[in-house]
């Protein structure tokens, strides 16, 4: 044999290996229980999109997903475990919004979310609704601009905390309107929203879920949806972009993994999430709580991280926002 000929053997050899370790690792993935780390408490959007993704998967993949609230620092506590962890796929990371936001707000992780963790699937998306007390004066979002722009400084605008989807919704919305509102942060949304309700506070831009009763029953008045689109919960609400053109903030929720987990185990986690979409049952489910399926790729999912996290990096440095 000449050495042309024996390279070209040594060389397809070589790809027969790879492929056949590829197909290997794809194929004996998972071989154990497989945690999701949610950074937020158990009930909220983020720990019950992690439990019905991982219902999904324990049936698909013949092991258990569990969920394990890992909370504290806006999620950073729970991302930086998974950043730290052997990027296997048996430690995953329900991804959301404070991700990226907190690349800014805080100034010395230690972690870069674009840069050590790799997008696995985008899951939902979830407008927020912007919510005043009845005795408010503004009935819709011109009014409450107007308002705003009469009174600065006089509307207290509640949030879930600095750095929350709730209070970048409002900061945004202070950006793009030249209005000034004060901040008050709150321990979670519920807290924010029992002030809202007994009139302490007078503004709060709530996730979209569980706020539908309390508009119908009059207890609080919804200005607009801060999504791009209508949601089917709240589909006779015009979006605050209709009259703030160009706003849109929605929290948003996916999978990812620590970097350099191999590509067919993301590829595989990739292909059984989006078939979870196709699937009437988890339709049903996540139209429950008010998501928009995010269907795609990895690198679709990866574009909508490192779009958002230029977007909110604008708004934490021209509002001058600090972790507390």
């Amino acid at each position: 044999m000449n050495r042309r000929d024996f390279l070209r053997l040594v060389g397809g050899t070589t790809g027969l290996i790879a492929a056949a370790r590829a197909a290997s690792a794809q194929s004996a993935y998972p071989n154990r229980p497989v945690r999701i780390i949610a950074g937020f408490a158990a009930g909220g959007g983020v720990d019950i999109t992690a439990r019905l993704i991982g219902q999904w998967l324990s049936e698909r993949l013949g092991q258990p997903f569990i969920v394990e609230n890992r909370t504290g620092a806006d999620g950073n506590i729970a991302t930086e475990a998974v950043v730290n962890a052997a990027p296997d796929g048996h430690m995953l990371l329900l991804a959301t919004l404070p991700n990226a936001v907190n690349a800014t707000l805080y100034p010395n992780l230690k972690f870069n979310f674009l840069r050590d963790m790799a997008p696995v699937a985008g899951v939902i998306e979830v407008p927020m609704v912007a919510l005043v007390h009845p005795s408010f004066p503004a009935k819709d979002i011109a009014e409450l601009i107007a308002y705003a722009k009469a009174n600065p400084g006089k509307i207290n605008m509640a949030s879930a905390g600095v750095g929350s989807a709730p209070h970048m919704a409002g900061e945004l919305f202070m950006t793009m309107t030249g209005v000034t509102m004060t901040h008050v942060p709150y321990r979670g949304q519920s807290q924010a929203m029992s002030d809202l309700l007994s009139n302490q506070v007078q503004l709060l831009f709530a996730a979209a879920p569980g706020t539908a009763d309390y508009i119908r029953s009059g207890k609080l008045r919804a200005l607009g949806l801060t999504s791009a689109s209508h949601a089917e919960v709240l589909k006779d609400l015009p979006t605050v972009g209709s009259t703030v053109s160009g706003y849109e903030a929605s929290q948003w929720y996916g999978v990812a993994a620590p970097a350099k987990t191999p590509p067919e185990i993301v590829a595989r986690l990739n292909r059984e999430i989006n078939a979870a979409f196709a699937d009437p049952a988890m339709q049903s489910r996540l139209a429950a709580i008010s998501g928009d399926i995010i269907a795609g790729s990895p690198a679709d999912f990866g574009k909508l991280i490192a779009d958002e996290t230029g977007k909110w990096a604008k708004v934490v440095r021209q509002a001058g926002l600090r972790a507390e």
